[in-house]
C-alpha cells in the first residue's frame, strides 16, 4: 500500500514538474532596447549659439519588455512595459514614469487585441510614421507638437487594436480622466485605420485630449515661439534689458481640448519611397479657438544597403504667423543595429515669431534657427 501510495505521489510530481515547462513552450517574454547619443550644434539659442550632448533624438531611449503567452483557442495574453530614459544623465524621462513609453496588458485574437494601460494613441500608431522630417533628424517634428505627430501616448486607456484585413486594420482608444463627479475633465479619445496594398500605404487618424495635463500640457511660448497665443500674451520683456520670461514655464496655460485629425501616405518607387502627410488641429481654451494646419512632404532614399538619405519640408500656420522648415539626413550602418548619422534642420518664421525648432531648444531671439548634429544608434 505505502509502494502504490509512493508511485501516485511521484506520478503527481512528475506532472506538476511538466506544467511549468509546457506554459513556458508557449510563452515568450523579449528584452529589447534603442540608444541613441550625439552632439548638436544650435545656431541660436536665447540668443547665443550653443553646442551640447544631446540624447535620444534619431530615436528616443527606451528598454522594455514584451511577452505573450497562449491561453488555448486562438486567444493570447500581451504585455508590454517600456521605459524611456536619459542616457547623459541616467534619469527617467516622461515626467519620471518607470515605464512612461508604454506600459500595458491585454488579450488578443484572431480579430485583433484589447489592452488596459499607458498606451500609443492611434495617431502616433496609424499616422506619425509619415512625419518624414522626423526620421531625417529627430528634432523635426511638427511646430510645437501641436497635432501628436511625435509619437505620444495616454495613461488609464482602454484600447482596441485590429489585426491587419486584406491590408487594412483600424482601432479605438479611450483615455479615463478619473476626476471625481466630472466623467469628461482630463480625459482622451482617439480613432483611426490604415491601409497597405504593395507599394501604397495611408493612415488617418483623429485625437482629442480634454484638458491637456502633465507632459502634455502647454507652454506656447517654448512650443511656438509666439508672444501671444488665444488671444492672450505668452511672455513679458523686461523694456531696460530686454530679456524675456516665459510665462508658462513653470505654470501651464490651462486648454480645454486639443483636437487634432492627420492624414498621411507613402509610395514606394524602387529605393525612394515618398511620404506625405497633413494635420488640423484644433486648440480651445477660455472660450477662444485657434487652428493650426501642417502640410509636410519628403523622402527616404535606401542608397546603398548601408546608406540612406532622409529629406523633408513642412509649412506650418498658426493665428497669422507661418514656419517653413527644411530637414536633411544621412545614416550609415555599421551593422543591422548599429549606425551613426549626420542630419541638420533650418527653420525661417513669420515676423514677430522666436523660431524654434520642435519642440526641442530654447526659441531663438531671431525669427530662424538651425541645428546640425552627429550621432550614433544603438539597438538590441
Amino acid at each position: 500500500m505505502k509502494k502504490q501510495h509512493s508511485a501516485a505521489l511521484r506520478a503527481l510530481a512528475v506532472t506538476l514538474a511538466a506544467m511549468p515547462a509546457a506554459s513556458r513552450a508557449q510563452s515568450s517574454v523579449t528584452l529589447y532596447g534603442i540608444i541613441d547619443a550625439g552632439i548638436t550644434y544650435v545656431s541660436n539659442s536665447c540668443g547665443a549659439h550653443v553646442t551640447q550632448f544631446d540624447d535620444g533624438i534619431s530615436y528616443g531611449n527606451r528598454w522594455g519588455l514584451k511577452g505573450t503567452e497562449d491561453l488555448g483557442g486562438g486567444l493570447s495574453a500581451v504585455f508590454a512595459l517600456e521605459n524611456g530614459f536619459h542616457l547623459g544623465n541616467g534619469k527617467t524621462g516622461f515626467g519620471g514614469a518607470e515605464f512612461g513609453r508604454q506600459a500595458y496588458v491585454g488579450l488578443k485574437n484572431a480579430w485583433g487585441t484589447l489592452s488596459f494601460g499607458n498606451q500609443l494613441d492611434l495617431t502616433n500608431e496609424l499616422v506619425s510614421i509619415y512625419n518624414i522630417s522626423a526620421w531625417g533628424s529627430g528634432y523635426a517634428i511638427h511646430q510645437g507638437d501641436f497635432d501628436r505627430f511625435n509619437g505620444d501616448r495616454l495613461p488609464n486607456s482602454v484600447k482596441f487594436m485590429s489585426n491587419e484585413f486584406s491590408g487594412f486594420k483600424f482601432g479605438g482608444l479611450y483615455s479615463f480622466g478619473g476626476v471625481a463627479g466630472d466623467f469628461h475633465q482630463n480625459s482622451a479619445y482617439s480613432l483611426g485605420a490604415h491601409y497597405a496594398n504593395g507599394s501604397f500605404t495611408m493612415g488617418v487618424a483623429y485625437t482629442q485630449l480634454n484638458n491637456p495635463f502633465g507632459i502634455y500640457a502647454f507652454d506656447p511660448y517654448a512650443m511656438l515661439g509666439t508672444s501671444t497665443f488665444l488671444g492672450k500674451p505668452t511672455i513679458s520683456v523686461n523694456q531696460q534689458t530686454g530679456a524675456i520670461t516665459d510665462l508658462y514655464a513653470n505654470s501651464p496655460f490651462t486648454v480645454d481640448k486639443q483636437g487634432t485629425l492627420g492624414v498621411g501616405a507613402s509610395y514606394r518607387i524602387g529605393a525612394v519611397t515618398l511620404n506625405g502627410n497633413y494635420s488640423y488641429t484644433t486648440i480651445k481654451a477660455s472660450g477662444a479657438s485657434s487652428h493650426m494646419q501642417v502640410g509636410e512632404g519628403g523622402a527616404y532614399w535606401q542608397a546603398t544597403p548601408a546608406i540612406f538619405m532622409v529629406g523633408g519640408y513642412q509649412y506650418t500656420t498658426f493665428e497669422g504667423h507661418h514656419w517653413n522648415q527644411g530637414t536633411l539626413g544621412l545614416h550609415y550602418l555599421l551593422s543591422k543595429q548599429t549606425d551613426v548619422y549626420i542630419s541638420g534642420d533650418y527653420l525661417k518664421a513669420s515676423n514677430g515669431v522666436d523660431a524654434v525648432i520642435g519642440y526641442s531648444f530654447t526659441p531663438s531671439t531671431t525669427t530662424s534657427q538651425a541645428d546640425l548634429r552627429i550621432g550614433m544608434r544603438h539597438s538590441f
